[in-house]
């Protein structure tokens, strides 16, 4: 069994979420952040609803999945694989996305606006746990404004407004850039424990902002710093199964390619909850049973058909099963749990940033920034692609690719690829489309099941109930087509 590094005790985090809200509001501030070890169970808040069941690492996620274009959804969310928008199943769904990422704002900004007024904490303190709080700040916003668009913007200054206005999708990244630098200077090289964040965690951040937004010269230059510090590599495989033994299987504590990852247990509501969407319980590759909310095809679907068998990762991530639709059938194995006591309690971490990642973003983000590829560039996709075929990542092999065989499109598009097969049911793939352009985005989705986006898809509705009680929005902010 996994050891746990860094578990948030559940009822500790009650415990704190109950002084935070008691009233009067003043009185908890006074007896709550006065030393470094209160300050940092408030952070701990903050981590946690990133870490909640209908958050990322489940239900948000396995909405997400059921977009990409090597998978199809099945049951309920066999509708989002039409592209069409959100149904009245899946939309409390997002709903409570979105609850829970403003909670991690609000525990955030609470961090942000009272630990320097505390009594007993060094100011070395101080200016670390807010550094934390303003990176967990900018991830839930950064999550937001990818799938929302604009939204209201609630910082410590306005803990007490309950009406904010919808703000434009520019100044939510304002924000978010300048709370990740923050965080990038604050923060320390490595966290207290396992699965805190530091500044590589930032540096990794404000990679994949930058990347997002199209800003490929400084994505290229953050990922390269990276890079160059040596402090990270992936890890080695030479079978399939050594995928999940050593990279994303549950009883891996940590690895060099870890960067940041949301950190779970084998404990109730404190386990990955998207592993459960992937299996079926006739494979018992989840101890709980399983889903299979997501599966593909060996035949109908082109990214699979069309996947070097050699390739480790084919098997490493998927297995056949018939689920009634046939033999070719198939389903993710990426995050398997034989062991699992229930449903919410799969030992696998969820990863957020690893090597990998910022391997492939460095090797798009400087060929786009060169208007063509780069020996450097290619030589950071080799990594990744010699580790896929079960070669070691730093020496040359038979499976590298070539910097005179590709010019800038046909790199970016091999990039690409390569991003698709890596960071498969890791929540990735459909913010990573977006990003490219809704023609791009819908070309790609079009090629591989044969349907159209629709434009009400590209973002998810605001929840009837910010907008019926934030006076501050009006009707019109609603998002397209809801």
């Amino acid at each position: 069994m996994k050891k746990i590094v860094f578990f948030l005790p559940l009822l500790g985090l009650l415990s704190c979420q109950d002084i935070l809200v008691e009233k009067p509001k003043a009185v908890a501030i006074e007896t709550f952040y006065n030393t470094a070890s209160e300050v940092e169970a408030a952070v701990n808040s903050a981590y946690a609803q990133l870490r909640a069941t209908n958050g990322i690492t489940g239900q948000l996620g396995a909405q997400l999945e059921a977009y990409t274009d090597y998978s199809y959804g099945r049951g309920s969310y066999q509708v989002l694989s039409d592209f069409q928008g959100l149904n009245s199943t899946n939309i409390p769904r997002t709903d409570e996305g979105w609850r829970l990422f403003y909670l991690t704002i609000r525990n955030a900004n609470l961090v942000i606006q009272n630990a320097p007024k505390g009594k007993s904490i060094s100011q070395a303190d101080v200016t670390k746990y807010v550094a934390e709080a303003k990176y967990l700040r900018a991830f839930a916003y950064f999550w937001l404004v990818r799938n929302w668009g604009g939204v209201p913007i609630r910082t410590e200054a306005q803990l007490n407004e309950p009406n904010v206005k919808r703000n434009t999708a520019e100044e939510v990244y304002t924000l978010i850039l300048s709370d990740l630098k923050e965080a990038e200077t604050n923060l320390p090289d490595k966290g207290a424990q396992v699965g805190r964040a530091t500044k590589w965690a930032a540096k990794a951040a404000l990679a994949e902002v930058y990347f997002t937004r199209n800003q490929y010269a400084e994505a290229r230059d953050k990922a390269d710093e990276i890079i160059k510090s040596n402090a990270f590599s992936l890890v080695p495989v030479a079978t399939s199964a050594e995928f999940d033994t050593k990279i994303f299987g549950p009883t891996v504590v940590t690895s060099t390619e870890e960067i940041w990852y949301l950190k779970q247990t084998r404990q109730n509501d404190q386990g990955m909850y998207l592993a459960m969407f992937a299996h079926h319980p006739g494979s018992r590759l989840h101890g709980a049973g399983g889903f299979y909310a997501h599966y593909s095809d060996t035949e109908t679907n082109p990214i699979i058909k069309n996947w070097d068998a050699k390739d480790l990762r084919k098997s490493a991530f998927w297995y056949s099963w018939d689920i009634g639709l046939g033999k070719n059938s198939i389903l993710s194995k990426k995050f398997s749990d034989p062991l699992a006591p229930n449903q919410t309690a799969a030992g696998n971490d969820f990863p957020v940033y690893r090597y990998a990642d910022i391997l492939l973003l460095y090797a798009e983000a400087a060929s786009r920034a060169g208007n063509g590829p780069t020996q450097a560039a290619v030589d950071a996709l080799n990594q990744v692609h010699r580790r896929a075929y079960g070669q070691n990542p730093t020496t040359a092999s038979s499976v590298d690719f070539k910097l005179a065989d590709y010019t800038a499109d046909t790199f970016n598009d091999l990039v690409l690829k390569e991003r698709g097969y890596e960071t498969q049911y890791e929540a990735k793939r459909w913010l990573d489309l977006k990003r490219l352009g809704t023609p791009k985005l819908k070309g790609i989705i079009k090629a591989a099941t044969g349907k159209d986006v629709a434009d009400k898809h590209l973002f998810w509705p605001i929840p009837v109930a910010e907008l019926n009680y934030n006076t501050a929005l009006a009707p019109t902010d609603q998002n397209p087509g809801y």
